[in-house]
């Protein structure tokens, strides 16, 4: 038996989830850099009651192409109910890099940042602290639920890597999966786009720009051509097209080891490097709109040359980061969630994410996952908050999605 709406917010300890919210909050652990939050997490884990038997990290780190300190750590509950599928409910660790030197402090129904120069990290510590509370309310009231996987990756915003490179083994066999990554409880994000990120090389040749500049081949005109090009073909920013829609951006445009394009005004430049990315709730739309840039820059090499007719290079290289998944209506785990959000007395809805989440990996890896949020707004920026009444939401929900029975 399933426990009432009563009971969940009754049971759950709102001033607690805000104490392990707080605390993470002011652990600094962006993409990479997560064993300290790691700790942080396990420590809070293991205080309410969680044996140091169900902590387990894998080994993600090491297949990750970037240095991350620490795997994904997996903490399992069993079951304290007969039957019944085993539940994940997942979150990252990681923040972005604007998040270092969070200062959070608590300030009408807020917790908000006193160092003005940083965001807050609420993307995601809502969803550490959410699962702590989780954890510390099943525990401590001996509620009944199923056998539960709570999941923590590393480097969600760096192209979702914790999640991609994980083991599907490791997930248990389980059957559904919620995971902690958006705004509000009742809003829940069932379907969300793939993504590729891309990257063009273009090789020119340096002259001297103001005495015979005809004899360089300028590297930066290819790349502004390109990107003219494709912006004229209707491929940059939203894309609309007959047989899809999407969007695309061009994020960075530098030189050699991350610097910039070009040395002096007075050099043709003679080498740039693109990096952008494409998104679509289509696989095969998304790849399109990569081929489109990279058959853009490939034209606009040619058409730049020296004095001698040789023409600039363009060299082009794609990778998918994320795919596209829609769970429907009739779903197992958008049916449970939408019960566990009405048995709370919210009211649910159905959402599609034009942002990648880990969601996307887990239903690539077998697990179908609907994302709900805590509380967090205004992430990646300075403004950023944590709303707290949304928050204890977030923390009842998964309460709630943990403990009712279909």
């Amino acid at each position: 038996m399933s426990i009432t709406a009563i009971d969940v917010r009754s049971v759950v300890d709102t001033d607690s989830a805000e104490d392990h919210l707080i605390r993470f909050l002011s652990i600094d652990g962006v993409s990479g850099q997560e064993a300290a939050i790691a700790a942080a997490i396990t420590d809070e884990l293991k205080k309410v009651g969680v044996p140091a038997s169900a902590f387990r990290f894998d080994t993600a780190n090491k297949r990750i192409p970037m240095p991350t300190q620490t795997g994904n750590l997996f903490v399992d509950l069993p079951g304290t109910r007969p039957g019944g599928p085993r539940l994940v409910f997942s979150t990252h660790m990681d923040t972005v890099p604007l998040c270092a030197g969070a200062k959070p402090k608590r300030e009408n129904g807020r917790i908000v940042n006193a160092n003005p120069s940083s965001a807050l990290g609420g993307d995601n510590r809502t969803g550490c602290a959410a699962l702590v509370a989780l954890a510390e309310t099943l525990i401590k009231h001996n509620l009944p639920h199923p056998p539960i996987t709570l999941l923590f990756t590393v480097r969600e915003e760096s192209r979702l890597m914790g999640a991609r490179n994980m083991d599907p083994k490791d997930l248990s066999g389980a059957t559904m999966g919620f995971n902690v990554d958006s705004k509000l409880a009742a809003e829940l994000v069932t379907g969300a786009v793939g993504g590729e990120t891309w990257e063009a090389d273009i090789k020119g040749k340096a002259s001297h720009a103001g005495v015979a500049p005809e004899k360089g081949i300028s590297a930066t005109l290819a790349a502004a051509i390109a990107i003219t090009e494709a912006y004229r073909g209707g491929w940059f920013g939203k894309v609309v097209k007959p047989n899809g829609r999407g969007t695309s951006n061009v994020g960075v445009f530098g030189g050699k080891d991350n610097r910039s394009a070009g040395d002096a005004t007075n050099v043709v430049t003679d080498y740039v490097r693109i990096n952008g990315e494409s998104r679509s709730d289509n696989e095969k739309f998304t790849s399109a709109i990569t081929a489109a840039f990279k058959d853009a820059f490939t034209k606009a090499a040619g058409q730049v040359k020296d004095d001698k007719g040789e023409a600039a290079q363009a060299k082009f290289d794609s990778r998918a980061d994320y795919y596209p998944f829609r769970l429907p209506d009739d779903a197992p785990a958008v049916v449970h969630a939408k019960h566990a959000a009405e048995s709370i007395g919210l009211k649910p809805t159905t959402q599609f994410s034009h942002g990648g989440l880990d969601s996307n990996w887990l239903a690539r890896h077998g697990l179908p996952s609907v994302t709900f949020g805590a509380g967090q707004h205004e992430i990646h920026t300075v403004k950023e908050y944590v709303d707290l009444p949304e928050f204890a939401d977030g923390c009842r929900m998964a309460v709630a999605l943990a403990t009712i029975d279909d």
